[in-house]
């Protein structure tokens, strides 16, 4: 995909995510004395589109936090006795939702390769006394999961994250059994300023890493999968974007409020109508077909 980063800026950029998300999950759950967990920070999972039945599957008393863009799960028609493969499981909260809906005949697998974001879910999944989910600590560009073993696979606003995205395209087809299907909350852009690119604090943000639509579809196709289709879409205006974007890692000490809140307002003003949230479907071809 002519988007991604390339060469080994890769390395460099899985860095500078995994530090920052490992950080942030650290900080929301209280680890920090310096600097208190801010709930603020990041949308609160009811208004990305998460329902009081979803969050259901969330242990009573526990924090599992997302700093996602959607629910992949909402609508997906994941059935019992399936499995399904999360990239960039985070916290936890999708693989709880996905493990309902599987029962205990199905299998839930989470990979995310920060090592804070797989201590975190591995502690709510207890604390829920869930057995049919694993979460495992790998990237997302090398999926540590068996070929042709999902009935689905799932993520949520991490893509946009990986600087290789034809590789993470090419393992949802590899990881994903015939006929097997996709559904993805994630982030795209058009027109990206170049200063947004080069920016540490964009790229953690789900913004500077970002592709565009059209590149997004494409390198799905290009994969191998077949009926790619955005089924939603919602783009942000500048007010809108600025709540999203205004996180720690962005607006620098605490939770950015009111005006001048560092990059986040300029990102905000410049982007604003150019960034959207949006849930693609595709599905891997039959055998024979």
């Amino acid at each position: 995909m002519s988007e991604d980063r390339q060469g080994t800026d890769a390395a460099t950029v899985r860095g500078l995510v995994a530090s920052a998300y490992g950080r942030l999950v650290s900080e929301r759950q209280g680890g920090g004395e310096d600097r208190p967990a801010c709930s603020s920070c990041s949308p609160r999972a009811e208004a990305i589109g998460y329902s009081a039945e979803d969050l259901s599957a969330v242990p009573a008393g526990a924090e599992v936090p997302t700093f996602g863009c959607g629910n992949p799960l909402a609508f997906s028609e994941v059935q019992e006795g399936q499995t399904v493969v999360d990239l960039g499981s985070g916290a936890g909260l999708d693989l709880l939702i996905a493990a309902e809906q599987v029962g205990p005949s199905g299998r839930v697998i989470g990979v995310d390769m920060t090592e804070e974001m797989v201590a975190t879910s591995r502690r709510n999944i207890a604390a829920a006394g869930r057995t049919n989910v694993e979460v495992r600590q790998g990237l997302i560009e090398e999926l540590p999961v068996e070929s042709g073993t999902a009935d689905w696979v799932i993520s949520n606003c991490v893509i946009n994250l990986s600087p290789e995205k034809g590789r993470v395209f090419a393992e949802i087809a590899r990881a994903l059994r015939p006929g097997g299907r996709m559904l993805v909350s994630d982030i795209v852009v058009e027109d990206l300023p170049r200063w947004v690119r080069e920016s540490a604090a964009a790229l953690s943000a789900c913004v500077g890493g970002a592709v565009s639509e059209e590149s997004y579809v494409a390198g799905l196709g290009e994969a191998g999968l077949a009926d790619v289709e955005v089924r939603q879409r919602h783009v942000y205006d500048s007010a809108t974007l600025r709540a999203l974007i205004a996180s720690p890692e962005v607006a620098g000490e605490g939770c950015c409020s009111g005006e001048g809140c560092g990059d986040a307002g300029r990102l905000s003003d410049e982007l604003g109508g150019k960034v959207a949230s949006i849930k693609v479907f595709a599905r891997k071809p039959s055998t024979g077909a």
